[in-house]
């Protein structure tokens, strides 16, 4: 999975502007399923048929990453730049970002003081991110019009993976695992299914514009009919000292099972066949119970009569900046417990809320 995930964290896609990962997708999977769409949204909805009667799932995961947007060009050349999705600003000095243009892709810098000036300045003041600005270089507007930015371009943080230490930890830092980490394990499922047999009828859906509202899922959820549903995203783990980390999800201690966000409250027939099949196949598993975040299983659930939802969550450190960092046995018991539940099901599998 490495490979995959370095391919997909490569690609330029932050909320609204996906275009990029939704058609590296589209063509990468169309061989694995049956049916292959692209939504008026950019939602990417693959379908593939068991060899078995049986229920409808749908897996999905979201494409687009935390990004930027150019707002304005200054006459000096520098760029000012808007949010797409959940940045903070103690992130974002002299990092490095890359501008999508109609000519190309471009380097850029959110510029800052230089050292040298910070005893003039209030150290402890963080600016908001209306006051900061990107650097590509420009001598001024026409030159960096001539260089193809434009208002309106998208943004994101500049490509990297990265081994963190070294291969011995298992561990990568990089931008873009949220949610690209989700999109491959999707598509490792899909590949590892290829010939196998399962019952019922699978969908993955891989969703836009999740950091921003969760939208794409709004839109994907009302075009499937689905007898259960599992999310997957990365989750933010609480395991390093700052005084309000408690420790309750961690980094490299297996698959997180949902069992509530501010989104949803995970089905309860859902997570604990997910728990059953973690125990009973020896995956490892921590369950998560984190208000501060929601996911595309939180509109999945609430879905025309609604959908029996449960969400594997990827443990991530530094979520939403340029280094991210996850796990690759936290990936791949993510993977293996997705695909161990999609091969579970039976054409008796059902999910209801009171058993008789």
């Amino acid at each position: 999975m490495q490979k995959l995930l370095e391919t997909l964290t490569d690609l330029h896609g932050p909320c609204g502007h996906e275009q990029p990962v939704s058609k590296w997708i589209r063509d990468n999977v169309t061989s694995l399923v049956d049916e292959v769409s692209v939504d008026a949204l950019g939602n990417v909805i693959a379908t593939k048929n068991g060899n078995q009667p049986g229920p409808s799932m749908v897996m999905t995961a979201h494409m687009d990453e935390v990004g930027f947007i150019v707002k304005k060009i200054e006459s000096s050349g520098l760029i000012r730049f808007e949010k797409l999705g959940g940045n903070d600003d103690r992130n974002l000095l002299t990092q490095k970002v890359q501008i999508r243009t109609k000519k190309g892709l471009l380097i850029g810098v959110i510029g800052s003081i230089s050292a040298h000036f910070a005893k003039f300045d209030d150290a402890s003041r963080v600016r908001n991110h209306r006051q900061l600005y990107i650097d590509v270089g420009a001598k001024n507007k026409q030159d960096a019009m001539d260089l193809g930015v434009e208002i309106g371009s998208p943004i994101t943080w500049a490509p990297s993976i990265d081994y963190l230490g070294n291969e011995a930890t298992g561990r990568f830092v990089g931008k873009g695992f949220d949610d690209r980490a989700g999109c491959a394990v999707l598509i490792q499922v899909l590949q590892e299914l290829d010939q196998a047999d399962f019952c019922g009828k699978l969908t993955a859906i891989f969703t836009v514009q999740e950091e921003v509202g969760l939208r794409g899922a709004q839109v994907a959820a009302h075009q499937v009919e689905a007898d259960v549903a599992i999310a997957i995203d990365t989750t933010a783990v609480s395991d390093t000292p700052e005084e309000t980390m408690d420790d309750t999800l961690a980094i490299g201690e297996g698959t997180g099972i949902k069992v509530m966000d501010f989104s949803l409250i995970s089905h309860p027939a859902v997570k604990d066949h997910l728990v059953d099949l973690a125990t009973t196949n020896k995956i490892t598993y921590q369950m998560e119970i984190f208000p501060g975040i929601g996911t595309d299983g939180g509109a999945m659930s609430l879905s025309k009569q609604g959908i029996p939802t449960g969400v594997l969550s990827i443990p991530s450190r530094y979520a939403h900046s340029p280094v991210e960092v996850i796990d690759m046995t936290d990936l791949l018991a993510t993977k293996d417990l997705l695909k161990l539940f999609i091969l579970s099901l039976t054409e008796e599998s059902s999910f209801l809320f009171i058993e008789d």
